[in-house]
């Protein structure tokens, strides 16, 4: 059978897990650039098992159709939005998933946030270039306010990472508890108090109707002009454009963004070039030890197919 392991940029999937238990049975092919439809069809119509990483890929009902060889699709992690699982049934496609941490998203919170708050990408662009010795005044983080959109597996340890550095943490999502925060060390508020009074506003809520566009130009003009706004969640949560133009007319001091609304980021596109934006190639799930997780839990889900027992079926 053939394998196509998609988005591998750094060409670690072979190499992040022992790959040796199906190499008799299944051709592995690599792709390290991102492909789209039509070329993404064309490319995947010899293929009878395609692993794909988090949502980078949608298989909508069309694309699944082009594949008439497919016979197992494996997503990482146990949650995709982007699979039409109705059309993989309808065509006889089993969809697996894998185990996925959440420590990476956790760590990559704070290295964004601490990044925009010292200023570190202009004062090492300026160290490494001969610029000038000290531009920037840091922001302080004891005793600011961490307002966190959504309290959940990921957003509660950010939290305990805030509590530790001598935060006030606040939060809010749709159905957070009073007594839920309080667990947490974590004070409860109304979204519009939570965007007033931060200094920091951290996104961590799962993508659907109610949080789609949750953050637009309004809720961006209701934060401080000196608070900052991080995002690793996802990037339909946050009005694109909105961010853009708040960033440009300085209307908030910074943002730390990991998601957008189109991955691989076009070369012409309007974050690329905005003001005071710290920015990462989606990065959140991209760690040693989660990649070992992925590719080790995706050779585990092909040999159980291949035996006639899935597991970590999806949806």
């Amino acid at each position: 059978m053939r394998c196509a392991v998609l988005d591998d940029f750094q060409r670690v999937a072979t190499t992040a897990a022992d790959w040796s238990p199906i190499a008799d049975r299944v051709d592995v092919t690599i792709f390290d650039q991102h492909l789209s439809d039509p070329e993404l069809a064309e490319a995947l119509a010899d293929f009878d098992i395609v692993v794909t990483l988090r949502e980078r890929v949608p298989f909508s009902k069309a694309l699944i159709q082009k594949l008439p060889k497919l016979k197992l699709l494996i997503a990482s992690g146990m949650r995709n939005s982007v699979i039409d699982y109705a059309a993989a049934e309808e065509q006889g496609i089993t969809v697996c998933g894998t185990a996925s941490s959440s420590t990476p998203p956790v760590e990559l919170t704070w290295a964004l946030l601490l990044g925009l708050a010292r200023g570190l990408v202009t004062e090492s662009n300026a160290l490494r270039g001969n610029g000038p010795w000290q531009q920037t005044v840091g922001a302080d983080l004891h005793g600011k306010t961490l307002g966190l959109l959504g309290l959940g597996k990921i957003g509660s340890r950010v939290a305990a990472v805030g509590l530790a550095f001598g935060m006030k943490v606040v939060a809010w999502s749709p159905n957070l508890t009073k007594e839920r925060a309080a667990e947490h060390g974590v004070e409860l508020v109304a979204k519009a108090d939570l965007l007033a009074d931060s200094d920091f506003v951290s996104i961590h809520l799962a993508l659907g109707d109610r949080s789609r566009n949750l953050i637009g130009a309004g809720e961006l003009a209701a934060m401080k002009p000196t608070a900052y706004l991080v995002n690793t969640s996802r990037a339909a949560i946050v009005d694109q454009d909105a961010l853009v133009n708040a960033l440009n007319d300085n209307r908030i001091a910074g943002a730390g963004v990991d998601v957008f609304d189109v991955e691989p980021l076009p070369a012409d596109h309007p974050m690329r070039t905005a003001s005071n934006l710290l920015a990462t190639p989606h990065l959140g799930y991209v760690s040693q030890d989660n990649y070992r997780r992925y590719y080790g839990e995706a050779v585990e889900d092909i040999q159980a197919f291949l035996a006639g027992s899935p597991v970590r079926r999806l949806p």
